[in-house]
């Protein structure tokens, strides 16, 4: 229990910092769905789109491969520096072939009429990748204080920066028109240009904060290890590429292939954008438990017994993400003022992510077996066989059905990755998953959710709702206590509740 406690600190750690940094938009979602046009938020959403894309092929899946092979190094300090020059090279190559060819990307994205967004897109994802291993090194060495220190330091100077172009500048602007703000501020370029500026700045200000890191690495390079560790990590990057065509293609494809104009595709991406946002309480808890989770699952494969803690840590992940389900699904009249309304008709996508980043979640916890046994092409095919389903579905049914086969897409997507990574893994690294009652536990929760909405849609008083909803959640959370009563009693904190 110890060790899962540890994990439960660590998560809490990255909770707070890494996943509002590398999700900086769901943070500022709520001002800039009021700021922003529906078309605007829009560019938003294909500007984050397609960073994540360009992200995976400029990392090239080095941070797993920095974990898995720094574990039985002798040299740690060796896997490190080797990992850091290689990166450090393309980055430089890498980047440079993007700025000269940005036409084909900004045409790609759908961003011809602000083709600036891709040269400052580049930016971001040059000082990102530079801040890769850096921050894997904290993760590895344990230090998620100062992790959690530099994240949410650049996320402050973000939000600030965006604050301070989005609103501050043209109030400014309106009131003298020869102020000193026109020197880097116009009124007649497009407001998402300055919120990835804003993006640009907190990159640089991150890639300051961890020189000490960037400095540490030496002059030594290990060809042998570095062809190990691209063995190793090649398979990431196919899988990595399926997996970001899962999580945040699906907005270009709508651009792409929902009918109408210009402007109305966009405002399509927006809506969708910005209801995607309400599964937040799950996105970023799965992503700050994998931020944790990583390093201690290759850690925890030295000791015995690992099996048993990786089937643990599976059931208490599954209580949490079906909790927050319930949490987001059943309050959705309260959590809806998170976005402006006039986003509100895309709300009914909501329920369906949240249960598509359950499945993601689990998928996550089980795809421990190819790593840990070194078989990460099989991650690439299972990812990229989602990435088919992806892709198919939303070809076929986006025409007709817009965002909501978007949604659907990411769900079938998800839950055909979690069975077959399940059915897959077992065969090769079995874990004791206690798999009958995850799966009650999720179908308890989509039951009572159903329940509730058919009940609200007879009965449509706000308060009703609210309280029908708390009740819901009361029930299964006792559940939870009635089923996991030995668990919960190791404890301290229900130990005397549950005597």
């Amino acid at each position: 229990m110890s060790r899962i406690k540890n994990l439960a600190g660590q998560t809490i750690w990255y909770g707070v910092s890494s996943i509002a940094a590398r999700f900086i938009n769901y943070l500022l979602t709520p001002y800039l769905t009021l700021q922003l046009s529906k078309a605007d938020y829009g560019k938003v959403g294909l500007v984050y789109a397609a960073i994540p894309l360009l992200n995976v092929l400029f990392t090239y899946g080095f941070e797993t491969a920095y974990f898995r092979f720094s574990q039985n190094s002798k040299n740690p300090s060796l896997t490190y520096s080797t990992a850091s020059i290689s990166l450090i090279i393309s980055t430089i190559v890498f980047g440079i072939a993007l700025w000269f060819n940005h036409d084909a990307l900004t045409r790609f994205a759908g961003l011809e009429d602000v083709p600036i967004l891709i040269n400052l897109s580049i930016l971001v994802i040059v000082m990102d990748t530079l801040t890769t291993l850096p921050f894997a090194k904290l993760r590895l060495d344990n230090k998620p204080q100062k992790f959690a220190f530099i994240r949410i330091l650049s996320i402050l100077v973000n939000i600030a920066a965006t604050v301070f172009f989005i609103s501050y500048c043209p109030q400014i602007l309106a009131k003298n028109p020869g102020s000193w703000i026109t020197f880097f501020y116009s009124s007649g370029v497009n407001p998402v240009v300055y919120i990835v500026l804003a993006n640009v700045i907190q990159s640089a200000i991150t890639l300051l904060l961890l020189l000490g890191e960037i400095g540490s690495v030496k002059i030594a390079f290990d060809k042998k290890l570095w062809w190990a560790m691209m063995l190793y990590s090649l398979p990431l990057v196919v899988a990595g590429m399926g997996g970001m065509i899962n999580e945040t293609f699906d907005r270009i494809m709508l651009r792409w292939w929902v009918p109408g104009t210009i402007t109305y595709k966009e405002e399509q991406v927006g809506v969708y954008n910005a209801c995607y946002k309400l599964a937040i309480l799950i996105s970023l808890f799965i992503q700050a438990f994998k931020m944790a989770a990583e390093p201690f699952f290759f850690k925890q494969a030295e000791g015995q017994n690992a099996q048993r803690t990786y089937a643990r840590v599976m059931k208490f992940f599954v209580i949490t993400v079906a909790f927050m389900f319930l949490v987001v699904a059943l309050f959705l009249p309260v959590w809806r003022y998170f976005i402006a309304p006039k986003h509100w008709e895309g709300l009914k996508v909501v329920p369906i992510l949240l249960l598509a980043n359950i499945f993601l979640g689990i998928y996550y916890n089980l795809s421990i077996w190819y790593k840990l046994g070194n078989r990460t092409m099989a991650g690439a095919y299972i990812t990229l066989f989602g990435a088919g389903i992806t892709l198919l579905i939303n070809w076929l049914f986006i025409p007709r059905y817009g965002f909501m086969a978007c949604a659907w897409a990411t769900l079938l997507c998800y839950a055909t990755m979690m069975v077959t990574s399940f059915i897959w893994g077992q065969r090769k690294y079995r874990i004791p998953y206690a798999w009958k009652k995850l799966l009650a536990y999720i179908a308890v929760v989509v039951l009572l959710y159903l329940v509730h909405a058919g009940i609200t849609t007879l009965l449509p008083n706000l308060y009703f709702h609210l309280i029908l909803a708390a009740l819901f959640l009361g029930a299964f959370g006792w559940l939870v206590v009635m089923a996991e009563k030995s668990e919960l009693k190791k404890l301290p904190v229900f130990s005397r509740l549950l005597k």
